[in-house]
């Protein structure tokens, strides 16, 4: 298990010697849920939070709308905690490399449940081989955790409304889980 003190300083992929910084993630020590995103952005690699633009601002609304939790009752981090150049989606072997972080967030933080955001995620935190739109809303487990995949933010605000009601509807069978 690796030690979180040394994660700031980690070089185990390429995208050491592109990032601003280490996007660990943010929240509570013992939250009751856990968010796990696809990688930091721009905006997360300059100030160091996960989900700080216009995705994590429909993200944490949907959350409040939904499972009625504030920003500040939740963890929320990235699977990847280095921002891949121009934003492209993490490689298999990026998602390796921090696979260890992630695990390590997992037993420290202990939530009760869990939220993949994305294709990435899901296929990291809940090892799913087909995509998000074959995956989404079922209830599947994370080192005994339980949890549920949906879509990314980003894709609600590319694709409209449809998109963020089947998010909703992904948030509350996460709700049904009780954590």
């Amino acid at each position: 298990m690796r030690d979180l003190a040394e994660l700031p300083h980690c070089e185990a992929c390429a995208l050491s010697r592109t990032r601003t910084r280490v996007v660990i993630g943010s929240g509570p020590r013992l939250p009751g849920l856990l968010v796990v995103g696809e990688a930091p952005g721009r905006h997360e690699d300059e100030g160091g939070e996960p989900f700080v633009g216009r995705s994590g601002q429909l993200l944490v609304r949907l959350i409040r709308d939904e499972l009625g939790l504030e920003r500040s009752q939740y963890f929320i981090t990235n699977v990847v905690k280095c921002r891949p150049p121009q934003n492209r989606t993490p490689r298999a072997a990026e998602v390796t490399a921090c696979r260890p972080w992630l695990a390590a967030q997992m037993e420290r933080l202990a939530p009760t449940m869990v939220l993949a955001v994305g294709n990435v995620a899901a296929k990291a935190v809940f090892g799913y081989t087909q995509g998000i739109a074959h995956t989404h809303g079922r209830v599947a487990r994370c080192d005994e955790v339980p949890g549920v995949a949906t879509y990314h933010p980003a894709a609600a605000l590319r694709g409209g409304p449809n998109v963020v009601d089947v998010m909703r509807a992904d948030l509350r069978v996460l709700r049904t889980l009780g954590g």
